[in-house]
């Protein structure tokens, strides 16, 4: 009787333990399968090199499928200390160039200083501050962190952050 009692005692405790190993893999099959894929993480951070940017200049990249607005301001340029991006002595706007409204893409009109929304006629200022027209709030900024010339586009840094909170 002894015998037949501990031969059913080891066969518990094998299947317990092939089940609490099976268990384990389960779940961390299951949180691979939650995580990013590598090239979603890869393209959550894009960087851009301001050193070569001209005064007045527009540049527009690509980050997240969206289109990044950088203007490197000139001295005849309204400047917003609230949403300015200061790099050096330079300010730039730095916005995610959709506009409020309807998502649409605006247009720069470098000799009005303003940025023209042709689905709606939605106006914004070199801020990216909305001036005319449907949109109910300024374009946004995306996520940002300075690294000397260089901006890191989704990553928060202490300049986003300060940034934030005075809007």
């Amino acid at each position: 009787m002894e015998t037949s009692e501990s031969r059913r005692n080891f066969i518990g405790f094998a299947f317990g333990t092939v089940a609490a190993v099976g268990g384990v893999f389960s779940l961390v099959a299951m949180k691979k399968t939650w995580d990013p894929l590598p090239s979603v993480k890869a393209a959550g951070f894009t960087t851009v090199d301001l050193s070569a940017m001209q005064e007045g200049e527009l540049r527009t990249i690509e980050w997240r499928k969206k289109p990044i607005f950088i203007l490197k301001k000139s001295a005849d340029m309204s400047k917003d200390e609230k949403r300015d991006v200061l790099v050096g002595d330079a300010a730039y706007m730095l916005v995610i160039g959709l506009c409020t409204h309807l998502g649409c893409i605006p247009a720069y009109a470098p000799s009005e200083q303003l940025f023209k929304c042709a689905c709606h006629g939605g106006e914004f200022d070199t801020s990216g501050k909305n001036v005319f027209g449907p949109p109910p709030r300024p374009m946004d900024i995306p996520p940002f962190k300075i690294d000397g010339t260089k901006l890191v586009l989704g990553e928060e840094g202490p300049e986003y952050q300060k940034m934030i909170a005075e809007v």
